[in-house]
């Protein structure tokens, strides 16, 4: 019983020291931060091009 307890102890504090998942954690956040910043500036972007087409379409209506 105490071989069994001290090889789950020993187990446990291996699985702690290793760090190999954490790398792909951080990068996981790292592309979700930029994917989500590229929808906000997508969607401004999208916009400003709506509004210059609108412009330039009354504008164009409007001289022809």
């Amino acid at each position: 019983m105490i071989t069994l307890q001290l090889y789950i102890v020993t187990f446990l504090k291996q699985m702690l020291k290793q760090e190999e998942g954490q790398d792909l954690v951080e990068y996981s956040l790292v592309i979700g931060l930029l994917a989500f910043g590229s929808i906000v500036g997508m969607h401004h972007i999208a916009t400003s091009l709506s509004q210059v087409f609108s412009s330039t379409a009354s504008v164009l209506n409007t001289n022809l």
